[in-house]
């Protein structure tokens, strides 16, 4: 973003949270990992780790809980483009505004751990 200023190129960063699409439908999602999980081998269970599928299943019923409004993505975008002075940063979504969006201001040590 920095770099391309010189050249009069204006840049802003749309940074969505979690939204519901269909592409993380959450009970197709589950079932998939659940289905590609059950024909793993026991020696890439045993690598994974039973933690690794309760993770990818928490996540999925995480994103059972977004927004639907991915209006609010569109609506980033087109301010952004035509916006006189647009925004540097736009957040997009509660998570990301009020989660992720803070967490990139820590050290990543922290970020890690949480």
């Amino acid at each position: 973003r920095r770099e391309l200023r010189n050249f009069g190129v204006k840049v802003s960063i749309i940074e969505p949270g979690c939204f519901q699409t269909s592409i993380l439908d959450s009970a197709e999602g589950r079932q998939s990992i659940t289905q590609a999980w059950d024909r793993a081998p026991d020696e890439v269970k045993r690598e994974y780790g039973q933690q690794y599928f309760n993770t990818c299943d928490n996540f999925l019923r995480f994103v059972a809980t977004a927004s639907p409004k991915l209006s609010l993505v569109t609506k980033a975008m087109e301010h952004a483009l035509t916006a006189e002075h647009p925004r540097t940063r736009y957040g997009c979504g509660l998570d990301a505004r009020f989660f992720y969006i803070p967490l990139s201001y820590l050290p990543s040590a922290w970020t890690d751990r949480l």
